[in-house]
Formats: structure tokens, C-alpha cells, sequence
């Protein structure tokens, strides 16, 4: 019920998640990245707190592959959950337990890993994969191009209902978190179209963070 990709800007060092699913709020539930360390996507019948393990593990000094093999070593029914990784070198690691719902599959690249399951074919991922490495430009907008591609390569079985992309750089918090909860039209769409709007805004929402007093205004009614 979901394909999305973890990835990493080689130019920047930005980390970013992009995912989409049947389920609302996916990713409220499923994405997570954290500055210099990596991201993560932790998906098919969920368990949470993969998410934040794995960045502890990778913080700690483990490569992707290695905080992966920790995760499977450790947690509890591995078997049913699939988990992405990408670290602070760009290495990529997957883990697709063997009761993946559906179709499922999974690819990888350098900076870039992909995985989807309930998927209209076992294409998908690679063409998320592909997407993201074509693309060229931020990497919200790469992220975006991902999952669109992904979309026109059969995306999942059903409908898509939600979407989100998350990316963190140098600072504590996401930079951006933009999530769609649930939609009857494309919340891939939804999300791109929040994206256009909020990444002309992004640096001047970090400098109101850093130091206010260098802040650009507002630029709403009543911001003299």
C-alpha cells in the first residue's frame, strides 16, 4: 500500500523522504530524517520506531547496511516490515521482510533507495530510483520528480490517498515537512503544489529560526 524513496543531495548533504500510500497519513507514520546523520522510511504494516532506531544507529557510527543488519538482528516480526536507509556517504541499504503485502519489490542507487509494496507492477521502485537521478535542481524537487515518476510507472495497485516529503539540512528541525493526510485526487500532486508555494519561503522560515533580527518580512496584512 505504499512505494517512496530515501535519498541524499551529494551536492548539499540534504537528506529527504518522499512516500505515498492508500492509508491516511502515511507520512506522519512512516518517514523520518535527521541532519547529517540519514533518512529513513519505515513502511508495510508499520512499525514506528524503526524510523528513529535506525538514525540512532547510523548516529552512533553504523553505515546504512550495518544499521539495516542491526535492525533485522533486533526488532520484533522484521519479517513483515520493509525499511529504507540512506546514510551520511550516500550508501543505501533495504530491508523487504518476506510478508511484504502484495507485489513488492525494491531498488537502489547511489544516494537513493526505493521500495513500494501492493504495487500495480515491480517496476515502480526502479522507476523512483531512475526518477530521482534524472532529476536535477533542489532536492524537494527531485523527491518530487521520484514520485511522479513512480506514479506513471504504475504506482500501487489502488488509488493513492496520502503523500508526504520531509528534508532536514544542518539544522535540528525538518526544513520542510509538507504532508497531505488524505485526498480523493493525487496527494502526490497535492504535495508538489505545496511544494512550488513553500520553497521560494524555506530559507527565510531557517533565518526567522536563527536570528529574527535578519529576517525578511512577513509579507502578510499588518507586517509594517
Amino acid at each position: 500500500m505504499t512505494f517512496s524513496l530515501v535519498a541524499r543531495c551529494a551536492e548539499t548533504g540534504m537528506f529527504g523522504v518522499a512516500i505515498s500510500s492508500s492509508s491516511p497519513a502515511v507520512a506522519a507514520r512512516c518517514s523520518f530524517a535527521r541532519a547529517g546523520v540519514g533518512a529513513v522510511a519505515s513502511q508495510n504494516v508499520t512499525d514506528p520506531s524503526l524510523g528513529p532506531l535506525a538514525l540512532d544507529l547510523m548516529a552512533s557510527g553504523l553505515s546504512a547496511p550495518e544499521a539495516v543488519k542491526s535492525l533485522v538482528a533486533q526488532s520484533r516480526f522484521i519479517e513483515y516490515r520493509q525499511v529504507l536507509v540512506v546514510d551520511n556517504t550516500g550508501a543505501t541499504a533495504i530491508h523487504s521482510g518476506p510478508n511484504s503485502l502484495g507485489i513488492w519489490t525494491q531498488a537502489q542507487g547511489e544516494n537513493v533507495a526505493s521500495g513500494g509494496n501492493l504495487l500495480a507492477n515491480d517496476g515502480v521502485p526502479q522507476a523512483v530510483a531512475e526518477g530521482f537521478q534524472a532529476a536535477r535542481g533542489h532536492l524537494g524537487d527531485r523527491l518530487i520528480a521520484a514520485m511522479r515518476a513512480g506514479l506513471a510507472a504504475g504506482g500501487e495497485a489502488g488509488p493513492v490517498r496520502s503523500a508526504g516529503m520531509k528534508i532536514v539540512d544542518k539544522v535540528s528541525w525538518p526544513v520542510a515537512d509538507l504532508r497531505c493526510d488524505w485526498s480523493e485526487d493525487c496527494p502526490i500532486e497535492n504535495i508538489a503544489t505545496a511544494w512550488d508555494i513553500y520553497k521560494p519561503q524555506l530559507a527565510a522560515y531557517i533565518q526567522r529560526a536563527l536570528d529574527p533580527r535578519q529576517a525578511p518580512s512577513y509579507g502578510v496584512p499588518g507586517d509594517e
